[in-house]
């Protein structure tokens, strides 16, 4: 009799946990697909990582901080924060607004590091691939973090969702559409979606009409503060990469570092790192600057 009961408690807290995973994927799925067709990212790896580092959306971080990627705070972190027991004892973790949040960050996290960068040369659907890099990249100090991840995804059908198609606003502007709620056109420039401003818009303008946030804006086109824009100016609705597409720029009268870096899409210190040149200072007129290799003397 104390057998069946005990068999009962367990099965019953299997299926209990289950179900809690299983309303966690039902929640989040949508946001994890819309990522992964921003970011490249597989929606699997995103959704596993989500139930893992969030206890399915029940931890501490989670509830209190709508943290569900146990992103800490790092040095190039300004937003709120929440402290917390992890390797140490009150670990500072960034705190969001709410879930969205926590979902892009984690994007732009794995995008904008170097020591992921390998991943993203890695097929989308590859997630064996990507949980095994993300442990090889220290993303995680538990050493089965790879096995755990394909597990959940295993166990789950996590991987029915990387060859899901988006049905958030993104897609739309991935696509370029013109309808009643995307209102400018959307173009590329070094694989990266770029609208073109009016005369006197504000990013927060752009922001509202794109239906993004603004601080992501300012992330994106490397802004500190909203400001007017000029007419024609490029505003980019994703991160901009690392070495342009052209292998060199001659510059041209007027033209500034942010301005150069803003026409190829290439962050500014990187610009800045392939041409060996101080942060802060500016090219003269007629300067062959780098865009993809670095300067060699």
């Amino acid at each position: 009799m104390k057998a069946n009961i005990l068999f009962f408690l367990i099965f019953s807290y299997t299926l209990s946990y289950s179900q809690i995973i299983q309303e966690y994927v039902k929640k989040y799925k949508d946001i994890a697909v819309n990522e992964m067709y921003l970011y490249n990212i597989p929606a699997s790896i995103t959704l596993a990582q989500g139930i893992l580092e969030s206890g399915s959306g029940e931890s501490n971080l989670a509830v209190n901080a709508n943290n569900h990627f146990g992103i800490k705070c790092h040095i190039d972190w300004s937003g709120s924060v929440i402290y917390h027991d992890d390797d140490e004892k009150q670990e500072c973790f960034r705190k969001y607004n709410n879930v969205n949040e926590s979902y892009r960050d984690h994007s732009l996290f794995l995008s904008e590091r170097k020591r992921y960068a390998f991943l993203f040369e890695l097929r989308k659907n590859d997630y064996k691939g990507w949980a095994k890099g993300l442990q090889q990249a220290g993303y995680a100090t538990n050493k089965t973090y790879a096995k755990k991840l394909i597990k959940l995804i295993n166990d789950y059908n996590l991987d029915k969702y990387d060859h899901e198609k988006s049905s958030k606003i993104d897609l739309i502007k991935l696509n370029g559409s013109n309808n009643s709620r995307d209102k400018k056109n959307v173009y590329e420039n070094n694989f990266i979606k770029y609208v073109i401003a009016k005369e006197g818009q504000l990013y927060d303008d752009i922001a509202e009409e794109m239906d993004v946030w603004l601080w992501e804006l300012l992330k994106y086109n490397e802004c500190e503060i909203d400001r007017f824009l000029f007419e024609g100016e490029k505003v980019y609705l994703q991160p901009k990469r690392r070495k342009g597409y052209k292998a060199f720029h001659i510059v041209l009268e007027s033209e500034t570092m942010y301005s150069i870096s803003q026409l190829y899409g290439i962050k500014l210190k990187h610009l800045y790192k392939k041409n060996r040149m101080e942060f802060g200072s500016e090219p003269y007129i007629g300067q062959k600057l780098n865009l993809q290799q670095k300067l060699k003397f």
